[in-house]
């Protein structure tokens, strides 16, 4: 017995197998204990239980918010009296855009800066002309308007597409972003 009690203290229980074996044994006691403890368990509580009806947090009186149910509203963009149409200012922007290889910086900035929102201007302080990947026009300038201030324009270039974001928060139209999308 004595031996057994020297080897448990001295090998077993100093190596990682044998402390794995000690916090078993602590782990599935305080278990078993726990289980003792608790008495019967009921299967009908608990999580484990399904509700009898469906759980709706939406007012059912409150009408039908759904994407699907009914079809978009048109919206057609608003422009002021004497100003340019949203297509008409996205052909204009992207005429000027595509002039900037062979340009100065200065030149094309100049172009750009009545056809466009002060924060575009901003953003395209320090770009490259050169860095313009088309050349030329291909097709229409096709429109999808998301509100009535609010349009994006999509413009057909020769390697690629022109996306455009147009606002007119005082009825006249402005390119606010513009990205490039090669195909």
């Amino acid at each position: 017995m004595r031996r057994a009690l020297e080897f448990l203290f001295t090998r077993v229980l100093r190596s990682r197998l044998g402390v794995a074996l000690v916090i078993a044994a602590l782990v599935f006691g305080v278990i078993g204990a726990a289980r003792l403890v608790s008495g019967p368990v009921d299967p009908a509580a608990g999580l484990s239980t399904r509700p009898d009806e469906p759980i709706s947090t939406v007012d059912p009186e409150a009408g039908d918010d759904g994407v699907l149910a009914s079809p978009p509203t048109a919206v057609s963009p608003r422009t002021s009296p004497g100003e340019v149409a949203p297509a008409q200012a996205a052909g204009r922007f992207t005429a000027a855009w595509l002039t900037g290889p062979g340009s100065s910086e200065e030149q094309w900035q100049a172009r750009l800066r009545p056809l466009s929102t002060p924060a575009l201007t901003e953003k395209l302080t320090g770009a490259d002309p050169e860095s313009v990947p088309a050349r030329r026009v291909t097709g229409q300038v096709t429109l999808r308007p998301r509100t009535e201030s609010f349009v994006e324009a999509l413009v057909p270039l020769d390697n690629g597409r022109l996306r455009l974001e147009l606002v007119a928060p005082d009825g006249r139209w402005l390119v606010d972003a513009v990205d490039w999308e090669r195909q």
